[in-house]
Formats: structure tokens, sequence, C-alpha cells
């Protein structure tokens, strides 16, 4: 997780992010959003998620960084992935010095660099525009400004992915920015909004993909980043599914019922990042399937 120096609004992104609502511009909104990544992390911590915290830099002015998970991923092979990114001032967010950083504890076999599409206007987010279903290997992807399907079959092709791509819409009938906001897929279950996706055949592709259950959510539930979850284990390897404190709030009980059967639930209130930023707690988090050499810090 990147801790932020200058969280702020971003125009940039804005202009295909339904999800940003500008609220405060002042520096109140890096203060509130540096309480609400503190008290993430605690509660992360406090509930036996090992959580590596990076500083963000000063300059270059990066206002998104506190989502690293659009710029890189990692994977089980050793594999270190670079994504090509939409708005220009995310790309700054791409720092050399934190893979290295990731080379010295874990085993880093290679770097796989998919940021020269950028000059083709070819983008693909990460793990925001694909939720990959590393068990299984399926690569889900709303086909988006931010995800192109070109680049995703590259992806899928490299990496050993079936590739199941879809349109998802808003209710202004706007293509969804990332996926992960549309679903999450948790070891034993798919939660998502089938509701923001119009064409039948696609629909039924999704429920048909996995024999893992599906517990569906409404576009209203979307809204409130009830798909933008993940599931993460514990030291003692025990799976904890995070969400916002929106997206729980959000959920009905029998809903929450279903959840439990599969996962305990921590759900952090990050108010001010979600509404400036477009993004929950699932952009917040990049994990790391790296193998570890065991190095301590």
């Amino acid at each position: 997780m990147i801790r932020p120096v200058a969280f702020s609004f971003n125009d940039e992104t804005a202009v295909n992010n339904a999800f940003q609502k500008s609220g405060d511009k002042t520096s109140q909104v890096q203060l509130k959003a540096l309480q609400e990544f503190n008290a993430m992390v605690q509660l992360l911590t406090a509930n036996g998620v090992h959580v590596m915290v990076a500083d963000d830099t000063p300059e270059p002015h990066t206002p998104d960084s506190i989502f690293p998970n659009n710029w890189f991923s990692t994977h089980e092979e050793g594999l270190v992935v670079l994504y090509p990114m939409f708005a220009e001032n995310r790309r700054l967010e791409r720092r050399p010095d934190l893979i290295q950083w990731l080379g010295e504890r874990f085993i880093l076999n290679d770097i796989i660099d998919f940021t020269e599409f950028e000059k083709e206007n070819k983008f693909l987010e990460g793990t925001g525009s694909m939720v990959l279903d590393r068990d299984l290997r399926i690569c889900y992807a709303c086909i988006s400004p931010r995800t192109d399907k070109h680049v995703l079959q590259l992806f899928s092709n490299k990496l050993g992915y079936e590739l199941i791509a879809f349109h998802a819409v808003d209710k202004d009938a706007n293509p969804i920015y990332h996926t992960n906001v549309v679903m999450t897929v948790g070891t034993n279950f798919v939660l998502g909004c089938l509701d923001c996706i119009p064409d039948d055949y696609e629909r039924a592709l999704l429920r048909q993909s996995t024999n893992k259950q599906w517990i569906e959510i409404s576009t209203e539930q979307m809204n409130q980043f009830a798909g933008n979850m993940l599931e993460v284990k514990t030291v003692k390897g025990e799976s904890v599914l995070v969400m916002s404190q929106s997206a729980y709030q959000s959920l009905t009980p029998l809903q929450i019922t279903l959840i439990e059967k599969h996962v305990r639930v921590l759900h952090p209130d990050i108010p001010t990042i979600e509404q400036n930023g477009g993004g929950s707690v699932r952009c917040m988090m990049a994990e790391i399937f790296l193998p570890s050499k065991n190095v301590s810090k």
C-alpha cells in the first residue's frame, strides 16, 4: 500500500471515472485521506494481515498514487507486470525503486512491460482493468477506454489466462471504467453486478464461467463500491474479505450472510478516498504473490 502525501481529486481521470465526486479541494482532502489510510492499515494489521507500506514522494505530484494496483501486479511465477495507464499524470506513479525493493525481498524472475502501448493510446490498468481468478486462471475484464482488448489478449496469452471480456455500463449507458468496481473473485465465491451488463449472452457467460457461488449485487450497491472488494490472507492463512464501510452498509443481511459463509469481513471507513479518488479498498491494495526470499523488514 502507498501512503499518500498529496492525495486529491484528479481531473485527468474524472473524464471517464463516474465514481469520482469532486468535493473539498483544499489541503483537508490530503489530511482526511491520510487518516483514513492509516486507520485502514491499522485495521488490517490488527487482524493479522501483513501490510507493507511505502511512502509516496512529494514530487512528481501523483494524486492517485494511493491506488498502486493499476500500474503493477505480481505473480506466483516470480513475475511483475507493468501496465499502460490512461491518465498521463498517473504514469508518473511507476517507481523503479519500489520494484527494486520488492526484488530485494522476493524472488523476481522477470518483468513484463506493457507500457509501450501508451504510445498507441491502448491501456490496461492492472487489476483495476482485470479481475483475476488465479485459481481457475480466468481473466475477467469489461472493455472501456481504460481496458483495451488487444492488450488484454496479450496479457492473457503471456500469463496463461482464459479471457472473459464483456461490456458493463452505468445508468447513463457509459462504459464502466474498471472491472474491479463491477465484481470481485474470492476463493469460493464470485460477487458482482450483472444488472450493469446489457448483453444477455455476456451476462450468461459470466454466470457460467465458474462453479464458485455467485453473489449478486445491484447497480445501486455497485455505486457504493460493493463490487470493489478483495480477499486477502492473514499470516495464519485465514481468508479475510476487505470492503469499505459504504460497501458494507449497502449490503443486505442475506448478502452478508452469504459472504460470511466463506470469509470474515473487515470494512474500513474511507469516504474521502472514495469520493475524490473514485476507487475503494481493493484499489488501495497491490497483492504480493511473488515467492518470498525470507528477508525480514
